[in-house]
């Protein structure tokens, strides 16, 4: 049985979870708090795949993995850095509206940066890799922007319902995409453990460095503490079932080894985060 069918139901599903916890409004904070959204679009749209293309350069990684360590810095991290901004006491409204402008920019941001990363790496040591542009973009915006939408206008038009529903689908959520990282860890366990020296060290330090940048840039916007532990987690989290879905998917790159990198970063994303979680409680 192919993954890619429990891959798009399951991003699927959190597209419109994610949608059931914004509003209309949250896409307008750019307009009277500037600087932290300036800030987190910085470090998301641009810094990131400019990081994991200079990771994936200096630590010569496999043209397949190179371009799976770009793609999972292209994907902002979806409503769980919501969750975590809240438990790390940092700006949830905040948090709430880096998801969901990036969410949506990055649905047309993506293509121009793989298109890019593909034709840097796709050629390299005769790995032949090619994006379709048009179904990756057609694919965004049928399982990612309409769920979303749907989302959206099921709590303006049912809001009560609207809770119920994220109440259910948010406690789902983790488990679906730890049991999606063990399908593919089964799957792929020899490519993994065999790549893991090289490939689980490129995507620790894609994680730190992406969190580093995070708080970094919040220094160089003089945002308050609260908007800086945001951002460290706003661009340090990223979406694994949205690279994952890329990766496999028959109409775009439909190649399961493109994501081994998403499904490790997954792993360690949640580690890392928790563990800043606990220290920031701590403190």
């Amino acid at each position: 049985m192919s993954t890619i069918w429990i891959v798009l139901p399951i991003l699927t599903l959190l597209m419109f979870e994610l949608g059931l916890t914004l509003r209309v409004s949250d896409f307008g904070l750019f307009l009277h708090r500037p600087r932290p959204i300036v800030a987190g679009m910085t470090g998301q749209l641009l810094l990131l795949p400019l990081i994991a293309w200079l990771l994936a350069s200096l630590l010569g990684l496999p043209p397949i993995f190179a371009i799976g360590l770009i793609l999972i810095a292209c994907c902002p991290g979806g409503s769980s850095s919501n969750i975590f901004s809240m438990l790390a006491k940092g700006d949830v409204a905040l948090s709430v509206s880096l998801t969901a402008i990036s969410s949506i920019l990055t649905l047309f941001t993506i293509p121009v940066v793989m298109g890019w990363a593909t034709a840097h790496f796709g050629t390299m040591a005769d790995a032949n890799i090619h994006l379709p542009i048009g179904n990756l973009i057609m694919q965004n915006i049928v399982l990612m922007l309409l769920p979303i939408v749907i989302g959206i206008l099921v709590r303006s038009k049912a809001p009560r319902a609207a809770t119920a529903i994220d109440r259910v689908l948010s406690r789902l959520a983790f488990p679906a995409l730890m049991l999606l990282a063990g399908i593919f860890f089964i799957q792929h366990r020899e490519t993994i453990v065999r790549e893991f020296p090289s490939l689980g060290s490129a995507v620790t330090l894609l994680l730190l460095i992406c969190m580093a940048v995070g708080w970094g840039i919040a220094l160089l916007f003089r945002l308050t503490r609260k908007e800086q532990r945001t951002l460290l987690i706003e661009i340090g989290m990223q979406n694994a079932a949205q690279a994952i879905a890329i990766a496999s998917s028959p109409l775009v790159f439909n190649n399961e080894e493109m994501a081994i990198p998403a499904i490790i970063y997954a792993l360690m994303m949640n580690v890392v985060l928790l563990i800043y979680v606990a220290i920031v409680k701590r403190r």
